[in-house]
């Protein structure tokens, strides 16, 4: 697994738990209003990342008194030992949160279907007509709808959310968003933060606000 960063401990990522982050390297989304900008590339320099042992170092040293790990990025669901890493995480005794953009369907049955997750937050980026939009790259809606589905009947404890960027999304878009959680699902709506925008254009708007 390649990480970005790590943090040992957080009340605020993981609802009722107490638990350590990590943010994994690499994302297949570019969307303008991203504050993650560092966590982007697949291919930083080696100084950028966080060894795995490391992590699993602490995570053993802090068995008791954490109660979970949430696995954010970047895009975990692009990397192919995600189910090796999440086991292991398992094995000592932590559950796992997965923070994802839904663009892995098949990523997201295997987790499930091998027990390897215990919550789920998906970010719904946008309208479907505007998803590629919001994203910053082609999307499969298909996929994304897919995995919405996958984690609403997962029984799994979960949310969905979405950030309101007010510049690039109407009221209407931020309706036919909400339209997009299942019912009986939660949508938590998040303010959108234009300072650390990757898009110049929105944190110029800030700056001018």
């Amino acid at each position: 697994m390649r990480f970005g960063g790590f943090q040992p401990f957080t009340l605020s990522d993981y609802p009722g738990h107490v638990a350590a982050i990590v943010f994994t390297q690499g994302c297949n989304f570019k969307c303008p209003f991203c504050h993650n900008g560092d966590l982007l590339s697949f291919a930083p320099s080696e100084k950028a990342l966080y060894p795995e042992e490391e992590i699993l170092r602490v995570l053993k040293q802090r068995q008791g008194k954490l109660e979970g790990l949430v696995i954010s990025g970047g895009e975990p669901t692009v990397q192919p030992d995600l189910p090796r890493f999440a086991a292991t995480v398992k094995t000592l005794g932590y559950k796992i949160k997965l923070d994802t953009n839904g663009s892995n369907p098949d990523m997201l049955s295997r987790l499930i279907a091998d027990r390897l997750l215990d919550y789920i937050a998906m970010d719904i980026k946008a309208p479907l007509a505007r998803y590629s939009r919001l994203s910053g790259v082609s999307v499969s809606t298909r996929d994304i709808e897919k995995s919405i589905a996958l984690i609403a009947g997962a029984k799994l404890p979960h949310h969905f959310r979405t950030t309101a960027v007010t510049p690039l999304l109407s009221p209407a878009d931020m309706q036919a968003v909400r339209e997009l959680a299942p019912p009986g699902s939660e949508l938590v709506v998040q303010p959108f933060h234009p300072e650390n925008a990757l898009d110049p254009s929105l944190r110029a708007e800030a700056a001018n606000g």
